[in-house]
């Protein structure tokens, strides 16, 4: 098969591969739109030990089943698979698995490619007349949707009373902002540096995003970190009302920014969330499906066989768009 093989630090090739092989009840899906997530990004620049050269990375997917069960079905994928045994597992929260393995991580290959392999319970089924790319989506969605999941179980009031900001305009904080107004939050704003997607978010999404700056002197019940930078946990934590609540998703660095003292003075409560639950990325996707998402058609869509110049360009700040789906060549 074709696939996009992550080679060393800021190197991608696109060459021929391995084709994957199912094992036990695993499917062969043949992919149809992938996205690009900021730990693709992290590894790409050589940040991240979990992700070592030679690899195939991507594990934002759809496709087709093509072998295994459930042949002939369009699939989404949740691409964290779990081992369904553990207390983690058995109390619905399969994303603390203390063997959970990730598509675009050793020992499972990713899916910048035209095949990937993950269990049957990890699809769900795509509508008809719903698009692969906009399908592709449900994995990043569903990190936003789980996030605000957690942070109602914190809040002190209902979300119908509650203001809350995003820091981040990427797929993550517009997925969190998206599930903000699904879920009846009163306002949801979002803060972006970058002057391109922060008008894109605005004009395409119509979001409220605003420049970091714009902030000063406000006070939110919920700040989503979506970015996870010491700069932006520092936001975070001067912007949280006394009582609200911080909910952490980015993995921009891992150390710096909390104000600690702030926190405990005005019990600030910080929630660490990681990808999502099985139901969690079920819900998403049905929330996706009949349209409380909105219309999902925020993309920028390129060939695999570009994603060298697409990881280029997202480094150097040149995408506007919060997510670039590549299309592998099924030919």
């Amino acid at each position: 098969m074709k696939a996009l093989v992550y080679t060393g630090k800021q190197e991608l090739e696109y060459r021929e591969a391995a084709d994957p092989s199912p094992q036990g009840d695993d499917c062969l899906i043949r992919v149809a739109s992938v996205g690009i997530c900021g730990s693709d990004m992290h590894a790409y620049l050589g940040h991240d030990e979990r992700r070592p050269a030679p690899l195939i990375l991507g594990h934002e997917a759809a496709g087709v089943v093509v072998a295994g069960p459930g042949e002939g079905r369009r699939v989404t994928v949740n691409p964290l698979v779990s081992c369904m045994r553990c207390a983690a597992c058995a109390s619905g929260r399969e994303n603390l698995c203390p063997h959970r393995q990730i598509i675009s991580m050793p020992p499972r290959q990713g899916a910048f490619a035209q095949y990937v392999c993950l269990p049957q319970r990890n699809l769900v089924e795509i509508p008809d007349g719903f698009a692969d790319d906009k399908a592709a989506l449900a994995e990043p969605l569903a990190c936003g949707w789980h996030a605000v999941k957690l942070a109602m179980r914190a809040l002190h009031q209902p979300a119908r009373e509650c203001v809350a900001l995003v820091l981040g305009g990427g797929a993550i904080g517009v997925g969190a902002a998206l599930s903000l107004q699904a879920k009846g939050f009163a306002s949801a704003t979002v803060a972006e540096a970058h002057a391109g997607r922060r008008e894109f978010s605005r004009s395409r999404i119509a979001l409220n995003c605003v420049h970091p700056d714009e902030l000063e002197g406000s006070q939110f019940d919920l700040v989503i970190d979506a970015v996870g930078l010491a700069a932006t946990r520092r936001v975070a934590s001067s912007l949280a009302r006394p009582g609200g609540v911080i909910v952490h998703i980015g993995l921009g660095e891992a150390e710096g920014g909390l104000d600690i003292r702030r926190m405990t003075l005005q019990e600030i409560t910080f929630i660490g969330t990681y990808t999502y639950t099985m139901q969690d990325f079920r819900d998403t996707a049905a929330a996706m499906f009949d349209g409380r998402l909105g219309a999902l058609d925020w993309c920028d869509i390129r060939p695999l066989a570009e994603g060298g110049e697409a990881f280029a360009d997202l480094y150097h700040g040149r995408v506007d768009a919060p997510k670039i789906i590549l299309n592998p060549d099924h030919a």
